[in-house]
C-alpha cells in the first residue's frame, strides 16, 4: 500500500422507518438489487461476501462489479465490508461501515468510508465514492420510506 489518505467519507442521512427493514435493504441482495445494482449478491455474515453488479446503469449506462469480504453484520445495527472501488488499483480495498441507530422518527443511517490510497486513480475514486454514496442512501430512502425503485 501507497501512503493512505487521512480522508474519509461520511454520510448520514434519516430513514422514516425501522432499522430491520433499513438493514434489508443494504445488506440482501434482494434489497440492494430493488433500489441500486443488477445482479448482486450478498452472504451477510461476518466472512460472508458482498458483490455489487451494475448493468447499464444511469444515464451513461455504466456496467461494473465490485466485490469483498463482510466484516460485520448484526441486522439493525451494524455493516460493515469491503470492496474495490479503484478501477486502476483492482487491489485496493476499502473499508464500508454502516451504523443503523434508532430514533423516534425511524433509522439515522451513518455511513463511513476510509482506506483509500494518495495516488491519482485512488483520489479520483475518492471523489466518485463520496458523490456515490450520498446519491445511495437518498435512493435507499426513498426505496424504504417509498417504494421507489430501479
Amino acid at each position: 500500500m501507497t501512503n493512505p489518505l487521512d480522508v474519509e467519507i461520511k454520510q448520514v442521512t434519516l430513514i422514516r422507518a425501522s432499522p430491520e427493514k433499513v438493514y434489508d435493504g443494504i445488506a440482501t441482495a434482494e434489497g440492494l438489487d430493488s433500489w441500486f445494482t443488477s445482479g448482486s449478491m450478498v452472504d451477510a455474515r461476518p466472512g460472508g461476501r458482498i458483490k455489487f453488479a451494475w448493468k447499464d446503469w444511469g444515464p451513461d449506462k455504466y456496467t461494473t462489479e465490485s466485490d469483498g469480504p463482510v466484516l460485520e453484520a448484526e441486522r439493525g445495527k451494524r455493516f460493515v465490508f469491503q470492496w474495490k472501488p479503484d478501477s486502476g488499483n483492482r487491489e485496493l480495498a476499502t473499508t464500508i461501515e454502516i451504523n443503523l441507530e434508532p430514533v423516534e422518527e425511524g433509522t439515522v443511517v451513518r455511513l463511513r468510508e476510509y482506506g483509500h490510497e494518495d495516488t491519482p486513480t485512488s483520489r479520483a475514486a475518492l471523489a466518485e465514492c463520496a458523490a456515490g454514496w450520498g446519491e445511495a442512501i437518498t435512493l435507499l430512502k426513498f426505496y424504504v420510506e417509498h417504494g421507489i425503485t430501479y
